[in-house]
């Protein structure tokens, strides 16, 4: 009990951040950069036909994606066609970490798309849940001019 009253500033300021850190959570989960974890984004695929799109940069989709994930860059993703065109459609977004794709989460409905999760944890978290990866570029990285598909 001496430690506490002599401390008490230490204590003040781990209670403040352990604070910040669950207002922190809760906001995630209520909204504003909505997640889903790896299986209940793969009961979106399955039972809901939900689209994934990964929102790394071309190089992070090749180093390894998620399988059903289809490369849409993040600073590509306002008005692409590769969206669906119902915004109703779920919509999955993923990327290495996680973060990138929050953010795509909020932009995707501010554009008027009703139902975009983001993966928590992102591709690690993906891989973390043994769900299936593989490597290799996108459609339109493998056929852009003047590019080879690596071996």
């Amino acid at each position: 009990m001496d430690f506490l009253i002599e401390n008490w500033i230490l204590v003040l300021i781990a209670a403040t951040s352990g604070g910040l850190l669950v207002a922190q959570q809760l906001r995630g989960a209520s909204g504003g950069g909505a997640s889903v974890s790896p299986a209940e984004a793969v009961t979106l695929l399955n039972r809901e036909k939900a689209v994934m799109f990964d929102v790394g940069e071309p190089a992070e989709y090749a180093e390894g994606h998620a399988t059903p994930a289809r490369a849409l860059p993040f600073g590509q993703l306002e008005g692409s066609r590769l969206l669906p065109s119902d915004k109703n459609r779920p919509v999955v977004l993923i990327c290495p970490s996680g973060a990138r794709a929050r953010r795509a989460v909020d932009l995707l409905k501010k554009a008027g798309h009703a139902r975009v999760v983001a993966v928590a944890g992102g591709t690690a978290g993906w891989r973390e849940a043994q769900l299936p990866t593989e490597r290799g570029a996108s459609e339109t990285e493998a056929a852009a001019p003047g590019k080879r598909k690596s071996a």
